[in-house]
């Protein structure tokens, strides 16, 4: 408005009308330089990429050379450890003369090996996404030369080394992979780094084999890993999966390649060998000729598979350096239209400024008029130069005529207009708009103060994910957009590895430290649009949708592994290393209620931990029996508590030193109709894993306090005599509801017996981990309710926190009681003494012999139970028991 204003006066006071052609000049010139430039530097970006692209190809190829020669180093080795094994040695039935010269030609061997494996890792470039992977990798074969050489790892102990080499140098491949594929590359490009990395995954998987194969022959099995024929035949099988990939090739030469390889004599008599281990019968013993044979032809295949890794990662490089070529020429393109746009738009702009002249002086009168606030309609007619500063004419009239709006808004009091959050023009407007400024800043804090609660109820104080019920409400979410869609929604459970170590060595700040380091990784790995979400503790899941195939999430999974287990360095250079173990499950359809794919995906992470840790595993059909078989058995303990197929047998707690019954500790037993007696360890692990074990305990805690205030009034105490006490076991879980000391409070009401007979026995991990049951447990003793740490020995708690802990029992778990060796014993001895100096009782479990028992005695312990004293009882026999010993007193 003020600078047309000025234009009027300036026409009436004759300044030139130069200065404002210039500046209509200049503006359309400065555009064109600006998208010029703009259009210049995406295409040096894109070249850029392109280059980044092209050297984490070449790192890649690099890695999977520096695997593929560790690998191959494993097998002199290997064969040096078992023609030292003289076990091994003589399963092979050869001479001493030809082990001899076999153990010279697999040193020298070694040693040629050695070099290769030096020289493929020195191959990695500095400052590369590999560098970190290499120089590890250097340092851990140092360690393991180093052992190897001195005789100190066995065969099983140098496989596994070598195969945590071959694994961290696996895991920057697919980083470099990642790498690669996040510089927005064309498709071809990415299909072939994909083709790498799957052909780099079979060579991996083959070169795993014949170790394992052969130590299927020579071993004679049990619990190792060499030598057993399950771990060579699983590793066989996912050969075959991986194998079956290789359909997918995207590239025909490759593919062709592949064919080649497949079809060779050596390849063909390789696989024939080991695939005749899968009839159930194999061969254990084959001619030293035989073995040898077979040796030199799975080198030769690794060989021929690593040759093929090499030509798909001459691929890779030659399309990501043609996509470079084409960058650079792009941008060469882009600068010559650049220039030539800029000299038409010179030319241009020099012609519409004579034009515009004319155009302004027809509009002064107009720009006058309104200056003097008259609010006249603006004709937008002429020239388009003409009609563009007509245009902001009549925009300065709207402007003013939404003073007026927003006045009239305010006073209806409909401040959700999107009229008052634009600026008005003139003093007028600028103090309305102040005054409506004020109105909707109020306003708004209110509505911030009202998202902030929200979004305190939805995510993670710690993290700042979002948390459980925040992460259920997004999955169902996304499975409703999934039906619609007719699209696969993923989800990852990803549970830490070793975390605890973290908390208890360095203490929960550093844990929590660790925690918000782990979920930036997790959000710096995923793709935008996915979601993280902790669960609590270590648990986090990742959201994934829409999921093109199963093989991207189980891709994703094994970056989110690889970026979880890289070191974390804490304050005071401190590094902390975790790991990470993955559960993939998949809804194909969004079919799945929510609650049953977390299910699923928790199932798989506990496999995944179950083989090994720091692996992804994905919900197949044999999870699926499992997790059905285990809804069913959750289903079966409710029915059989609510249908009286649970009961409590009772193991007497005797007196060590008068051999007096001091009380019992009682055990919950399942008789399932049509199944019968279902050990504890098969329902007690389910029932922890869901809502159920608060129900069992109540009902243990009911039954208890029911059949000891039974016995009592049947079996009145002698007097000057301790009275019979009764133990339960109390899960964390239980614990840590704020329902427990209801519980525990309705169990004695209900039954008439007093809270100093009812002992609670709890672990030492819910005593140090879980703050909130500590604060319950110290309320339940505060009720007279006795508190005993079972199985003391067997956790992390140290003899000088007894002090301060809510504890009025210490029971040491059987394992020590039962050791025979002398610092077991010295360590039983300490423990009772340690107890007595905090005024705690000590019961001993696990008594199975005479002699144990004795000691016991001599080490002044107060209470023991186990096998040699009684066995677990049901209730009338115990009961039996107590009236027995109470005329014994009487008498």
């Amino acid at each position: 408005m003020r600078i047309i204003r000025a234009a009027g006066h300036g026409r009436r006071r004759g300044a030139p009308l130069w200065r404002y052609l210039t500046a209509l000049v200049l503006l359309p010139l400065i555009g064109v330089v600006v998208l010029a430039a703009a259009a210049a530097q995406a295409r040096a970006a894109e070249a850029a990429g392109a280059e980044r692209a092209e050297q984490a190809v070449r790192t890649l190829a690099l890695l999977d050379a520096a695997r593929s020669a560790v690998e191959q180093e494993m097998m002199p080795v290997l064969s040096l450890r078992v023609i030292e094994n003289p076990a091994a040695a003589a399963a092979l039935g050869l001479p001493d003369f030809l082990l001899q010269a076999q153990r010279k030609t697999a040193f020298a061997e070694a040693q040629r090996a050695r070099e290769v494996t030096d020289l493929a890792l020195a191959m990695v470039p500095a400052g590369s996404v590999g560098e970190d992977a290499a120089e590890r990798a250097a340092e851990d074969l140092a360690v393991l030369r180093a052992g190897s050489d001195a005789g100190a790892l066995d065969v099983e102990g140098v496989y596994m080394e070598f195969l945590t080499v071959s694994n961290d140098l696996m895991h920057a491949e697919i980083a470099a992979a990642a790498a690669a594929t996040s510089q927005g590359i064309p498709g071809a490009t990415l299909r072939a780094i994909r083709d790498v990395q799957t052909i780099a995954q079979l060579a991996q998987s083959a070169s795993r084999q014949l170790p394992l194969f052969l130590g299927s022959l020579l071993g004679g099995g049990g619990d190792e890993l060499i030598g057993s024929r399950t771990a060579w035949q699983t590793v066989w099988l996912d050969y075959l999966d991986v194998r079956r990939q290789m359909q997918t090739l995207s590239q025909e030469s490759l593919r062709v390649a592949w064919d080649e390889v497949r079809t060779s004599s050596v390849v063909s008599r390789v696989e024939g060998a080991m695939a005749g281990g899968l009839s159930g019968n194999p061969v254990r013993h084959l001619p030293i000729t035989e073995l040898a044979s077979l040796l030199l032809g799975g080198q030769e295949r690794n060989a021929m598979l690593t040759g093929l890794v090499e030509t798909a990662a001459g691929e890779a490089q030659a399309l990501a350096a043609a996509d470079r070529e084409r960058a650079n020429d792009s941008l060469q393109l882009v600068l010559v239209l650049g220039g030539g746009l800029l000299a038409g738009s010179l030319l241009g702009a020099v012609l519409l400024g004579r034009s515009v002249a004319r155009a302004l002086r027809l509009l002064a009168g107009q720009a006058t008029e309104i200056s003097q606030g008259s609010l006249v309609e603006v004709e937008v007619a002429g020239p388009r130069e003409v009609r563009t500063v007509s245009a902001a004419l009549g925009a300065a009239v709207a402007g003013l005529r939404r003073i007026q709006a927003q006045a009239q808004a305010v006073a209806r009091g409909d401040l959700d207009d999107a009229l008052l959050d634009q600026p008005l023009p003139g003093p007028l407007g600028e103090v309305v708009h102040a005054s409506v400024k004020q109105i909707v800043h109020s306003v708004r804090q209110r509505e911030e103060l009202q998202f902030a609660l929200a979004h305190q109820a939805t995510h993670d104080p710690l993290t700042e994910l979002p948390n459980r019920a925040q992460a259920v409400t997004l999955v169902t979410s996304a499975l409703h957009r999934g039906r619609r869609a007719g699209e696969m929604t993923g989800l990852l459970f990803v549970d830490l590895d070793a975390f605890k170590a973290v908390n208890d060595a360095h203490g929960h700040a550093v844990g929590d430290e660790v925690l918000r380091e782990v979920s930036r990784r997790l959000r710096d790995a995923v793709r935008p649009g996915d979601v993280v979400c902790r669960l609590g503790g270590d648990e986090f899941v990742v959201l994934v949708e829409p999921v093109h195939s199963e093989h991207d999430l189980l891709q994703l999974a094994d970056r989110l592994i690889a970026s979880v287990s890289e070191p974390i360095t804490l304050g005071g250079n401190t590094a902390v290393r975790v790991g990470a173990s993955v559960g993939v499950a998949v809804s194909r359809d969004g079919g799945t209620d929510a609650d049953v794919l977390f299910a699923e995906a928790d199932t798989a992470a506990y496999r995944a931990k179950a083989h090994g840790r720091g692996r992804a595993e994905i919900f197949d059909e044999a999870l699926r029996a499992q997790l059905s078989r285990r809804t069913e058995l959750e289903a079966a303990i409710l029915h059989g508590l609510a249908n009286g197929e649970m009961e409590l047998h009772y193991q007497p707690v005797v007196d060590v030193a008068r051999g007096r019954l001091a009380g019992y500790e009682a055990l919950i037993r399942w008789e399932r109709p049509g199944v019968g007696m279902v050990p504890p360890d098969e329902f007690i692990p389910v029932a922890e894993g869901s809502r159920l074990i608060g129900d069992v305990d109540r009902w243990v805690l009911r039954e208890a306090t029911r059949q000891l205030a039974e016995w009592r009034a049947g079996c009145p105490a002698v007097p000057g005599r301790p009275e019979a006490t009764v133990a339960v076991n109390i899960s964390g879980r239980h614990l840590a509801d704020r329902r427990i000391v209801a519980d525990v409070a309705d169990a004695l009401e209900a039954s008439g017996l007093p809270a100093r007979l009812l002992v609670l026995e709890v672990t030492e991990t819910v005593l140090v981990d879980d703050p909130v049951a500590f604060d319950h447990l110290t309320e339940l003793r505060a009720m007279g309710v006795a508190i005993a740490i079972d199985d003391f020995g067997t956790g992390y708690t140290s003899i000088g926190q007894l002090r301060n802990m809510p504890v009025d029992t210490l029971k040491i778990d059987r394992s020590f009681v039962a050791s025979a060796e002398p610092a077991h014993r010295e360590l039983v001895a300490l423990m009772i003494r340690a107890a007595h100096t905090f005024g705690l009782t000590v019961v001993a479990e696990g008594v199975e012999e005479p002699a144990q028992l004795a000691r016991l005695k001599e080490q002044a312990c107060d209470q023991a139970q186990g096998y040699l004293i009684h066995r677990p009882m049901r209730a009338a026999e115990a009961g039996a028991l107590l009236r027995t010993g109470a005329r014994a007193g009487a008498s």
